[in-house]
């Protein structure tokens, strides 16, 4: 265990040195959805609110803002955590920052997804994927590209309903992986994390959540709700993805950056 840990405190802040040096030839794009009453959450959690305590001239004569938030740990631009569907995994501030940061790959199986709200991202996408950009690196981030990133904030186009409650979680329709491509995934390449530009790794009307359960079962993180993963290359992207670091919590609000080559 001292062994591996001296390799992460080695390893991270050499791939951030190299990210932010590379970045005189690059750009940085924010992956991330901004928090608001706007933000899409799950039908069943609590939304996002964010309350003024404070805001104004004071007495003194300077300004001072200051507020309050609530809100579910899924919902946004967020992580899941191991634990959210595998008990006793790496909760959210357990996950190592060698796992959230790294050279990514963008699968995008967007036009199949125009006429197939529920379509689920297989094992021949990624294989396909492969004998075009070549098989996917070890440690890859994998991003899958849904787009539906293009429905933003629209509930109801986003997660094919706008109701809320158990009702609004038997109406969800939206794209998701596979849970042959996550075995796939596991067993087959080596990958860090998996994130997507829909609400969820399994499709809207998944009853067994089976993607979570076996990403997450192999100690994979998921990022959920990806912006604007459109304006990524299918290779090349260094991401930078750090999650509140709520002690114990099953995930989190996440900013989710990259570089692009």
């Amino acid at each position: 265990m001292k062994t591996k840990l001296t390799i992460q405190i080695l390893i991270v802040p050499l791939l951030l040195q190299s990210a932010f040096a590379a970045n005189e030839q690059g750009s940085w794009v924010d992956l991330t959805y901004s928090l608001s009453d706007e933000s899409v959450f799950w039908p069943t959690a609590m939304p996002f609110t964010l309350i003024t305590e404070s805001e104004g001239i004071t007495e003194d004569g300077y300004y001072y803002s200051a507020y309050s938030f609530s809100a579910a740990e899924h919902g946004g631009t967020h992580i899941d955590a191991p634990i959210h569907f595998a008990q006793g995994h790496m909760t959210v501030d357990e996950i190592p920052l060698s796992v959230l940061i790294g050279n990514a790959v963008v699968i995008d199986v967007s036009a199949k997804t125009f006429q197939n709200r529920d379509y689920q991202v297989t094992v021949a996408d990624m294989t396909d994927w492969e004998q075009i950009h070549g098989r996917i690196p070890a440690d890859s981030i994998v991003l899958i590209r849904t787009g539906y990133g293009r429905y933003w904030p629209d509930a109801k186009n986003y997660l094919g309903t706008a109701e809320r409650g158990q009702a609004g979680v038997e109406a969800l329709h939206f794209p998701g992986l596979d849970p042959n491509a996550a075995q796939w995934l596991v067993e087959e390449r080596v990958v860090k994390s998996v994130g997507i530009d829909s609400a969820s790794i399994d499709f809207g009307q998944s009853k067994l959540f089976e993607s979570h359960v076996t990403l997450m079962s192999s100690n994979i993180p998921v990022f959920e709700n990806v912006a604007n993963m459109d304006k990524l290359p299918p290779t090349g992207a260094f991401v930078v993805a750090l999650p509140v670091k709520i002690k114990g919590g099953s995930g989190g609000p996440l900013r989710i950056i990259a570089r692009l080559p």
